[in-house]
């Protein structure tokens, strides 16, 4: 018998939140899923790192390059990442590896565009010093753009997490039978809305935290 609509709208009241928690912890339910949504998290994300720097690198060295991307890279960023979830699923299948993939495209485009925007911000003057002394195009790389665009990546990769953690639990809808977004299905397919809140919770606690982290290690390294 489908429950009276008032019972179910009590179940969103703040103090059903925290046994709804006390009981999924207990059941074993949240940390196992938990590990794995931060897990499909930092392997989406370390995969955006690997192609988003290299690209926003030969995008920020390179005018004749830059121009030729922009287009795409403007045209590219404003498409939902969740629309290419079908795509995703017809080329991945069902698993963790479509998950990923809405991560990475998700992610990557922060960290191009702030990449690239911290190699155009760099002082000529470093260049032109480096290059009297007859440094190569990969020392000139290394000894010079990468140190100087460090803030840049820094807050692109910050940029690029926030999406990630937003863009994961929808993924996580697309028939994994694990992770926070398959958790918040599978309570509002048992009607039991006080455990959809308490994944919400957790969502975002986690969020929170993930965003202190990179701010904190921000600091810590500058």
């Amino acid at each position: 018998m489908v429950p009276a609509a008032d019972s179910l709208t009590r179940q969103f009241a703040p103090q059903n939140v925290g046994p709804a928690l006390v009981d999924m912890f207990s059941r074993g339910v949240l940390l196992p899923d938990i590990g794995l949504s931060l897990w499909r998290l930092v392997v989406g994300l370390l995969i955006a790192i690997v192609v988003g720097i290299p690209i926003g690198l030969l995008v920020g060295l390179s005018t004749t390059l830059e121009r030729a991307v922009s287009p795409l890279v403007s045209f590219l960023r404003m498409i939902s990442p969740l629309s290419w979830a079908p795509i995703a699923v017809m080329v991945f299948g069902i698993g963790n590896q479509p998950v990923i993939f809405l991560i990475a495209i998700a992610a990557v485009w922060p960290i191009v565009i702030n990449t690239a925007a911290g190699v155009a911000a760099i002082d000529p003057g470093f260049l032109a010093v480096a290059r009297s002394f007859d440094a190569s195009r990969s020392e000139l790389v290394i000894h010079v753009v990468v140190p100087a665009i460090r803030g840049h990546v820094q807050t692109g990769v910050r940029v690029a997490l926030g999406i990630a953690w937003v863009v994961l639990v929808p993924a996580e809808m697309l028939g994994v039978r694990s992770g926070l977004g398959y958790q918040i299905l599978n309570a509002r397919d048992q009607l039991a809305y006080d455990q959809v809140m308490a994944v919400i919770v957790v969502i975002g606690v986690l969020g929170f935290v993930l965003d202190a982290g990179t701010r904190y290690l921000a600091r810590e390294r500058n």
